[in-house]
């Protein structure tokens, strides 16, 4: 069996102490986070970082200690499986840019409005995965959790 691997974020900044998140919507019609195919050489997190910056022109810092993935076989490739590695991303004082030949559309919303317009159940498992882990590890301790890079 293939594997096709990408790399992404769930991206969020606060306005007024909210956190907000990033939700692209794809050319096709439905709602993810933006991501992509790794690169020769690249490492996953470089991947990501890129991946966001080409999709929505900013440059966010990775937080430290999340990390998931979603897998899932691609129906028009047989015995192909996608593996997509997301990690959770942090921006501040930027300007979302929509990469228009790659979306329809780009959406900053709270988390149960991000976590309602999403289609799929594993992009809500992923959201639901990164607001607690920011809910346990954010707002409990006064220390960063953001990678210094």
């Amino acid at each position: 069996m293939k594997c096709e691997k990408s790399c992404g974020a769930v991206v969020f900044t606060k306005i007024n102490n909210e956190v907000r998140y990033v939700l692209v919507q794809q050319s096709e019609g439905f709602h993810g986070f933006p991501k992509g195919h790794m690169e020769d050489g690249e490492t996953e997190e470089q991947t990501a970082l890129r991946e966001i910056f080409e999709e929505i022109g900013i440059r966010p810092q990775i937080v430290k200690g999340f990390r998931t993935v979603d897998e899932h076989m691609i129906p028009k490739k047989a015995d192909t499986i996608k593996e997509i590695v997301y990690f959770l991303t942090e921006y501040t004082n930027q300007k979302i840019v929509v990469q228009k030949d790659e979306l329809l559309d780009v959406k900053l919303l709270p988390y149960v409005e991000a976590y309602n317009t999403f289609e799929y159940e594993s992009s809500k498992r992923i959201l639901k995965e990164a607001n607690d882990f920011l809910n346990m590890n954010f707002y409990e301790r006064n220390e960063s959790i953001i990678d210094d890079q």
